[in-house]
């Protein structure tokens, strides 16, 4: 994997991927589409890791983003 961030981001996509969010908050979900800002969005996402998924479709506003762990 490239260390560039969006090149890991290229190469996550349709995986699954952990989001941790400024409060706190991990969603997990499989990666669909990305910006050039960060701004992802997640389809069958959950709010943790053993969570039922909340969402057919989730888009994070990349300002919140603090990880995203493929």
């Amino acid at each position: 994997m490239s260390g560039r961030p969006l090149d890991v981001l290229e190469e996550s996509l349709g995986d699954r991927v952990t989001v941790r969010l400024k409060s706190g908050d991990e969603y997990v979900g499989t990666l669909t589409g990305y910006d050039q800002h960060m701004n992802l969005v997640l389809e069958e996402a959950s709010i943790g890791v053993e969570a039922a998924p909340v969402e057919d479709t989730t888009i994070i506003r990349g300002d919140n983003v603090v990880s995203i762990t493929p």
